[in-house]
């Protein structure tokens, strides 16, 4: 007997092959969160990949990306340093960019403290992509140095 999660799994991996865009984001977002995310992979890579619609993409990021771990933001630096379109690029970077949680400062250590795990990654790609982030973060006290010099 299938378990309903088996079940339910099952179809969201059947329907990551539908022609409906809609249908693809949504099974995106439903593996995203999924506790089984080692088992489809695969499928989330080529959903975060999808040669159709940016929309599915992005979807996928942004669930990837709302896991708030390590192993979500892992998915979407690897797909980033596979991305060959220029629309699929810059959607997962947009994700990437636009994520509010790391506009916070619990959120943005956290992101710090992901990529630097990041850079040692087994994948290149993804170490690479880490590092490329890292280098463009500001450190806190240089930030927050510059806001004591701002005048209103």
């Amino acid at each position: 007997m299938v378990s309903p999660d088996d079940q339910e799994l099952s179809v969201a991996i059947r329907n990551a092959r539908s022609p409906a865009w809609s249908v693809r984001a949504a099974a995106g977002r439903q593996l995203a969160v999924s506790d089984r995310i080692h088992e489809v992979a695969d499928v989330l890579h080529h959903l975060l990949l999808d040669t159709q619609d940016t929309a599915v993409t992005s979807q996928t990021a942004e669930a990837l990306l709302a896991r708030k771990d390590t192993v979500g933001l892992r998915h979407v630096l690897l797909a980033r340093s596979y991305a060959a379109e220029p629309s699929t690029a810059d959607e997962i970077q947009a994700a990437l960019a636009c994520d509010p949680d790391w506009m916070t400062t619990e959120g943005a250590d956290r992101l710090i403290k992901q990529l630097r795990e990041l850079v040692t990654d087994g994948d290149d790609g993804v170490g690479d992509e880490a590092q490329r982030i890292l280098a463009g973060i500001r450190p806190r006290e240089e930030w927050a140095r510059g806001q004591d010099n701002d005048t209103l």
